[in-house]
């Protein structure tokens, strides 16, 4: 196949802003990874007219996908984990172009992780995982079982990603597979949930009480980079904190994570008088 794209590819490679192109082939007979497709090439430019071009091409019963992805999208998609598969292409892709090394270094910087803001995405994680679990617990208590189950089981994940990124590594697609080796009593956790014979209710109670103990273990760690940020000012209001750049990338999870790290002692609140009686404006600030 690479000779058959090998005309697309130099043709991409002899323009200027093109810093790399990756060529990866699928692995299994069906490949989720490469989206079914038999050949990805992904080339890396310094700039484009938009952050992500994608183009799809047939050559007998072979199909291939090309996406032309800008560098400043390339590393907001590792900083983010928002684009797993991204990862697995950088790692397993063979390199067929590559302008001044930029492809090789990219790919040393993954293999000598920590790479791309490690404290961010572990915030983000923990700030997913709070969510999902008090949103669950909610669930459970109005007896809402399988609503609860649903909720435990993205917690879990999120959870198990904040374990990997714990342990130096990016989560991969295979998550549970890292985890397994790195964090089994995660590992058993997800397990006894999924194939447990207990009845649901039961199984969701020992859940919610195990990832009680997990969370209130990670929380100083899962509240490290908010906290690094917000001792930039003395005090923030929302709005504040929801235009910083990097909080940003919290999004809708941001004010329910701020509120859990004020029950837990590690934010602050100061109330200041608006003009109306009795009402009081409330800033966050890091408590020393």
């Amino acid at each position: 196949m690479e000779q058959i794209l090998r005309p697309i590819y130099q043709e991409r490679a002899s323009q200027e802003s093109t810093l790399g192109v990756i060529l990866v082939e699928k692995r299994e007979k069906v490949s989720p990874i490469t989206d079914t497709f038999d050949s990805i090439l992904l080339i890396i430019t310094k700039e484009n007219e938009t952050p992500v071009f994608t183009k799809h091409y047939t050559y007998l019963d072979k199909k291939a996908a090309m996406h032309i992805v800008t560098e400043k999208q390339l590393h907001k998609w590792l900083l983010l984990g928002t684009n797993r598969k991204i990862v697995d292409w950088l790692f397993h892709g063979r390199i067929i172009y590559d302008r001044n090394e930029f492809m090789e270094k990219l790919k040393t910087e993954l293999k000598d992780y920590p790479f791309y803001g490690r404290k961010i995405k572990m915030g983000m994680e923990f700030a997913k995982l709070i969510r999902r679990y008090l949103e669950g617990k909610v669930f459970f208590e109005e007896k809402n079982y399988l609503d609860a189950y649903h909720h435990i089981v993205e917690s879990l994940h999120h959870l198990a990603r904040l374990a990997v990124l714990e342990n130096g590594l990016p989560p991969e697609v295979t998550v549970w597979s890292q985890v397994k080796q790195m964090e089994p009593a995660i590992y058993k956790l997800y397990e006894e949930l999924v194939m447990s014979d207990e009845a649901l209710e039961k199984r969701l109670e020992l859940l919610f009480l195990a990832s009680e103990f997990f969370i209130h273990s990670r929380t100083k760690d899962g509240a490290q980079h908010i906290r690094e940020v917000m001792e930039q000012k003395e005090k923030w209001t929302i709005q504040e904190l929801h235009e910083q750049e990097e909080l940003r990338n919290y999004s809708s999870n941001l004010e329910v994570f701020i509120e859990f790290l004020v029950e837990k002692d590690l934010l602050s609140t100061e109330s200041i008088k608006t003009k109306s009686e009795g009402i009081f404006h409330r800033y966050y600030y890091v408590k020393n």
